[in-house]
């Protein structure tokens, strides 16, 4: 399920996951579209790396076109806790855990990918800080949703049609 070329950046460990060309990850769950691994670096019993196969560099590479892929994300992440026994995909209100994005520059890889944690109750203590919604450090999925109703989509250089 390899991206096209002009939507990978050969330099990105991100992108050469989302193509299969890191053999020593182990992909949990994937699509068209997306790619879900673990966290090298867990701060909880399950966290989750989701990533687009498509090279988008961060959360403030957004805008409101990006809402469904942003969902996509979300419940691609909670699909991924349901086929590890963590939540009842019926009732995840009861469920405590954590969907979110690291904003630049507290991003580790500039490939966008969201961190799904669970359960939110047992975040090593050591880390918390970094998953700590509405911070100038992390925005859960669902505040940048919300945001991103209000970004509009770049408006195309005009100098660049002729």
């Amino acid at each position: 399920m390899a991206t096209n070329q002009e939507d990978s950046d050969e330099d990105c460990i991100f992108c050469l996951i989302a193509n299969d060309r890191v053999k020593e990850t182990e992909i949990i769950k994937q699509n068209k579209e997306l790619v879900c691994f673990r966290d090298i670096c867990p701060a909880a019993p399950h966290h989750y790396l989701v990533i687009p196969r498509r090279h988008i560099v961060s959360c403030q590479s957004l805008h409101r076109g990006h809402i469904g892929l942003v969902e996509n994300m979300a419940e691609l992440g909670k699909s991924v806790l349901h086929d590890q026994g963590i939540i009842d995909m019926m009732d995840v209100r009861w469920v405590q855990f954590v969907l979110g994005f690291h904003k630049p520059p507290f991003i580790s890889v500039n490939h966008l990918h969201l961190h799904v944690l669970a359960p939110s109750t047992q975040i090593l203590d050591y880390l918390l800080f970094k998953f700590i919604p509405g911070t100038d450090t992390f925005v859960t999925e669902q505040s940048l949703r919300k945001h991103l109703r209000k970004v509009a989509p770049p408006v195309a250089n005009c100098m660049s049609l002729f």
